[in-house]
């Protein structure tokens, strides 16, 4: 007799549903234990085998626990809002909420079909607005806190507000943004917009100017985790870097406690080590050198003051405040020039494209802070505005990219250590004895770090500073799926939060997904969207990993209307005993979960700080990764646009052999083949620098490599995958194709070639 698996499971399914065979009790006198999963993305292609990898360990373990009498709580749930789905919608009109709705469907089934014991009456959904009124909960208190580094804690505005109003605040000791200081009378002095612009510099949530990655392609910022090698990491448009105005959380205060804490809990060893290099502490000091002929002074930080006398050029990141007025009238073109290319070039490309010296100088200079001597200004893109002060000193003696800089334009470089030749190399260790150097001559590295230190505090040109690589993050997204931010704007354009009351701010229909036509978010679209009917709400919403950073905390009481989870069940299941999930997370959910963590335990609300004990990274399911060339607006005179734009729709390019191709169905997107020799076709199209972007899997040829790194691009299954490029130009060596139809140009039909670029994290949201 057959065995019939199918009736057995749907039998055992069904009495583990009836019986609520794994559902939780949070007054249960056995002890508990809970372990989580990190929840899906509810794509629309359901789950993906990389799921269950991690699932199936959690779900043995929780089994297990359960036989040795533990009170497992095991939920699952959906990381429900993101971009995909609303990119869809602009595809297809359809609302976000229905398609994610439908994939939840799909998700469910599956993982009912695959047995898991997890306890679904904890679901919990990110884009349900009964949970993410407590995520708009906890923005609204992170706008009503600022952090004290001398009790090294949030705390409550309210405290900071009162201290300005009685001593004003030379005596505050915060993680700011405020330089300036002003007494209590200046305080009582100034307007609602004057004060409201000076708490913006305390708040933990607060709104500032600062450099974003833009992606025109997706209509919105990202995040740096969100960024690779130039483009977004889901649907790998090109990104570029963009001053605006944008919410961001000052994660940057829990920088030294997101720090020492990786001591105190069970993690894998390479992923701490991550966050550490994420987090990037440096000790050193930061000094200022004075603009010869201006009234001006540039700030830099270094690790290393025991090179000051080995610096030959001041360096800014070509985003920095300064670069404008340093400008002299005869390199102000090619000032901007470089300014513009720089802004197009990702801080991750920045930073890994380390051979790549480019830079340009500004015509002026600045003195030396102890020989005197005028020492030229230079802008390069090795230097990141979001980084220091945005600007760094330049001593090619002792640092390699410094001496690649100094080598190609021309710039002296200066030993200042004995016995060591720096004319082809530098020598970057803190090792040697000191020479060239003035009061510091014939001491030790370490001995000359301390005494520069201490003379820059001396004559009162610097000070004693530790720095973080880690930036705050940007918390505002120009996009429609998502939660709506809990802001709202007075007559005088002052940001307030809505009444805890009037949680949650639904998100209200609009008639496109798209930003309006003068480039506002898509809920700009709302009709009679007003904040008790008069005030404007603001039109960004929050970014994907919104809802992540705290819902842990929602499956130990996810029904409570009142609060996000009450005090006698956070008491019991306390936080999490095992976690399961991916490392490539380490430096953006797992970074967030931390920090919105640390800041509910230092308001009381919960009475712990780190989110996970124990964390298990299962490994990854990883395939071949290729990217396509692709034309950007930016560079449309590149690609010969002879007629039309690719914003409009190209309708004729012009090939280098002359020849002029009219094209029949305008064309917004235009992808380039790479030559057999990995060369752009160049001498066919005109093309000197494009942007790259990511092949959907299973739309190359595995066996057609011409070379190692070459292949042949299925184009009819690269448009079943993405429908929206129908009739975009592939364009090869001899001709182009669209529409499914081969146009040849300059010979006979060719195959259009995609590059390998390695094995990645197979994830269908990055398509």
């Amino acid at each position: 007799m057959e065995f019939n698996f199918k009736d057995i499971e749907t039998e055992v399914q069904g009495f583990w549903q009836r019986q609520n065979v794994f559902h939780s009790e949070t007054d249960s006198i056995k002890p508990k234990y809970y372990v989580l999963d990190m929840f899906p993305y509810p794509s629309g292609a359901g789950l993906h085998v990389g799921h269950p990898l991690g699932y199936v360990a959690s779900d043995i373990i929780a089994r297990y626990k359960r036989l040795k009498g533990f009170n497992v709580l095991h939920p699952m749930g959906y990381d429900s809002f993101g971009l995909p789905a609303e990119q869809y919608a602009i595809q297809t009109g359809q609302h976000p909420s229905i398609t994610t709705e439908e994939n939840i469907k799909t998700f469910r089934s599956q993982m009912d079909k695959l047995g898991f014991s997890f306890d679904w009456s904890r679901e919990v959904r990110t884009s349900d607005s009964k949970f993410y009124k407590w995520t708009q909960w906890i923005f609204i208190k992170l706008f009503h806190s600022w952090y004290n580094k001398t009790t090294n804690k949030a705390e409550p505005i309210d405290l900071l507000i009162k201290e300005f109003e009685d001593n004003g605040n030379e005596k505050v000791n915060a993680a700011c943004n405020e330089s300036s200081f002003f007494s209590a009378d200046q305080w009582e002095s100034f307007s609602a917009a004057q004060k409201s612009n000076i708490l913006l510099n305390y708040r933990i949530a607060y709104l500032a100017d600062s450099w974003v990655n833009w992606c025109p392609a997706l209509g919105t910022v990202l995040a740096n985790d969100e960024v690779k090698e130039g483009v977004s990491e889901r649907g790998g448009y090109p990104v570029e870097r963009k001053l605006m105005k944008q919410w961001s959380l000052r994660i940057t205060a829990y920088a030294e406690r997101l720090l020492e804490d990786l001591e105190k809990i069970d993690w894998s060893e390479s992923l701490k080590e991550t966050q550490r290099n994420w987090i990037g502490k440096s000790e050193g000091c930061s000094l200022k050198f004075e603009v010869c002929g201006i009234n001006l002074n540039i700030e830099v930080f270094t690790t290393r003051p025991d090179t000051i006398f080995g610096v030959s050029f001041i360096t800014l990141a070509p985003e920095h405040e300064l670069v404008p007025q340093l400008t002299t009238e005869e390199y102000k073109t090619a000032v901007e020039e470089y300014v513009i290319y720089a802004k197009n070039r990702s801080e991750r490309d920045r930073m890994m494209d380390i051979k790549k010296v480019t830079g340009q100088f500004t015509g002026s200079y600045v003195v030396h802070p102890f020989t005197k001597q005028q020492i030229p200004i230079w802008i390069s893109e090795y230097v990141l505005a979001t980084y220091g002060t945005g600007a760094v000193m330049g001593v090619p003696g002792h640092d390699e990219r410094d001496h690649r800089f100094a080598t190609k334009f021309n710039l002296p470089i200066i030993s200042i250590l004995k016995g060591i030749d720096v004319k082809e190399n530098s020598f970057d260790e803190k090792a040697g004895i000191l020479c060239n150097s003035d009061f510091l001559d014939d001491l030790t590295v370490q001995e000359a770090i301390t005494k520069a230190i201490e003379e820059v505090v001396r004559q009162e040109i610097g000070s004693r500073k530790i720095n973080y690589k880690l930036r705050d993050a940007i918390f505002g997204r120009q996009r429609y799926w998502g939660e709506p931010i809990p802001i709202y704007y007075d007559e005088e354009g002052i940001p307030h939060t809505v009444d805890e009351k009037n949680l949650p701010i639904v998100l209200p229909e609009v008639d496109r997904y798209l930003p309006t036509e003068s480039g506002e978010p898509p809920l700009a679209r709302a009709k009679e969207w007003k904040y008790k009917g008069i005030y404007e709400y603001e039109l960004t919403t929050m970014p994907g990993w919104a809802g992540s950073n705290w819902y842990y905390l929602r499956y130990e009481d996810p029904n409570n209307n009142n609060e996000f989870a009450s005090k006698e069940a956070i008491d019991y299941w306390q936080n999490v005993d095992l976690y399961v999930g991916g490392d490539e997370h380490a430096t953006g959910h797992l970074m967030y979960f931390r920090f919105c963590t640390k800041f509910l335990f230092d308001f009381g609300f919960i009475p712990f700080d780190e989110p996970a004990k124990k964390l298990v990274n299962q490994g990854k399911l990883q395939a071949a990764t290729h990217q396509i060339l692709v034309a950007s607006s930016r560079r449309e005179n590149e690609i010969n646009v002879v007629e039309g734009s690719l914003s409009e729709g190209v309708q004729a390019i012009k090939f280098s052999n002359g020849q002029i191709v009219e094209i029949s169905i305008p064309a917004k997107n235009i992808f380039i083949s790479y030559k057999d020799k990995g060369d752009l076709i160049s001498a066919k199209i005109g093309v000197s620098q494009l942007n790259t972007t990511y092949v959907p899997l299973g739309a190359v040829d595995p066996i057609s490599n011409s070379t190692n790194e070459l292949f042949n691009l299925d184009i009819d299954k690269f448009i079943s995958v993405l429908p929206a490029h129908e009739d975009s130009l592939f364009v090869t060596d001899n001709g182009f194709y669209q529409g499914g139809k081969f146009y040849p140009v300059t010979g006979q039909k060719d195959c259009f070639k995609v590059k390998f670029i390695g094995f990645e994290k197979m994830s269908k949201s990055k398509y």
